[in-house]
């Protein structure tokens, strides 16, 4: 079909707004603690609900998908994120946050299913891999930039007075300052709603092996061992990235003294920003060694620097956390690669199967909660080097039928 670049563009701008809120849980825990005087056990249900709705929605938005078009499963996902945000904005209380999350989570996943065989589409398939590296580029950013806005959110709320403060203060309470983030990506997901709204849509024709297929074949797949192994990898990879990301600035804090609405949010944005700079590096990596050898020698040096932000002295925590960031950014897309290229046919479904297990990222950090409130949030983190072993492994047991290519 004919190129989109409009649409190539609506489809970055969603990978950017999609992280924006995605990764700012983390910088905010500390500050709901105590606003709602909570354990980490309690906490940790707020990135769950999130996530856990990947494990619900991700199929499904397939399916969707191919029943009624991407601009209508676009526009449902930022609805349904509306309406979560203004939620928790009206009725800022812990019970609301869980149904809020919830709302949120399963408007981003259905977004996640939609954008990618939408930008092939309208971007052409020659041109694929080169949108999805811009795709992940605007991801990183967004993920560094949200927590910079969050502090100048807190820092100016009960100074300024311009009119983007008058009106928030008109509707957050002022013991909650940080709420006011939610009416942001509420206006944010609103002005989304128009823009999409005004799009012509290009109709996403999938190949057949790209389509979710019926019931039985996804039953197929998850009967087959290496399926299930790389669903595993996914939800090991999700839950380690937000079981680092999560607890950063609680870890600080607690550990350090450090203030969460400044250092943290600022180490939290710069492990994003650093996970962007080793999406680049990762690049360049792939051209070069065998994918598996990679993924070994960069999940080895994350349990590395996990292990020194950990134990470290308080400054080199700063660097340390960061820089698991760093090596952990080339884990993702060199699972799905080696996953997709390791069975012969269903890939679309396989796809799903594999987006599934995003949920991770509900599971691993509620773990972590659990055990910190049992053994010290030091020690919950321990779990990590769970997750992170068994990433390691697949460089050691993937056998791909397909191997990356390499420049000679």
């Amino acid at each position: 079909m004919k190129k989109n670049y409009f649409i190539v563009g609506l489809v970055l701008l969603t990978f950017f707004v999609i992280s924006f809120l995605t990764n700012i849980i983390g910088p905010l825990i500390p500050e709901i603690i105590n606003s709602f005087s909570l354990s980490l056990t309690l906490v940790s249900f707020l990135p769950f609900a999130f996530f856990i709705a990947y494990g619900f929605m991700s199929i499904p938005a397939g399916v969707m998908t191919e029943k009624y078009g991407g601009k209508f499963v676009m526009l449902f996902a930022f609805a349904i994120a509306l309406i979560g945000a203004l939620l928790f904005g009206l009725f800022p209380k812990y019970n609301m946050a869980i149904i809020s999350l919830f709302l949120i989570g399963s408007g981003m996943a259905m977004l996640q299913v939609v954008i990618n065989p939408l930008l092939r589409s309208a971007g052409g398939e020659a041109e694929f891999s080169f949108y999805s590296l811009m795709g992940q580029l605007f991801f990183g950013l967004a993920s560094f930039l949200s927590p910079l806005v969050y502090t100048y959110l807190s820092q100016n709320m009960s100074t300024s007075n311009n009119t983007l403060f008058y009106l928030l203060k008109k509707v957050v309470p002022a013991n909650l300052t940080w709420v006011s983030f939610y009416w942001v990506f509420a206006f944010i997901s609103l002005i989304m709603l128009l823009v999409i709204a005004a799009f012509k849509f290009p109709k996403i024709e999938l190949k057949e092996d790209e389509k979710a297929g019926a019931f039985k074949v996804h039953i197929e797949l998850l009967k087959n061992k290496t399926v299930l192994l790389y669903f595993l990898g996914i939800f090991c990879y999700v839950g380690s990235e937000q079981g680092v990301a999560n607890w950063i600035s609680q870890f600080l804090f607690t550990y350090h003294a450090y203030d969460p609405q400044t250092v943290g949010a600022q180490v939290v944005s710069w492990f994003w920003g650093m996970m962007t700079a080793g999406t680049f590096v990762g690049l360049i990596l792939v051209k070069l060694f065998d994918t598996r050898n990679i993924l070994i020698l960069f999940t080895a040096l994350a349990i590395f620097s996990l292990s020194i932000a950990l134990f470290g002295g308080a400054s080199i925590t700063l660097y340390a956390f960061p820089a698991v960031g760093f090596f952990i950014a080339v884990m993702y897309p060199i699972i799905i690669s080696l996953g997709l290229n390791s069975v012969p046919a269903h890939h679309g479904s396989f796809a799903g199967i594999l987006m599934t297990g995003i949920c991770g990222g509900a599971i691993i950090p509620l773990i972590v909660g659990v055990l910190g409130d049992h053994f010290t949030l030091k020690y919950g983190m321990l779990f990590l080097y769970v997750t992170f072993g068994f990433i390691l492994s697949i460089g050691i047991w993937a056998k791909p039928l397909i191997n990356n290519s390499k420049i000679n």
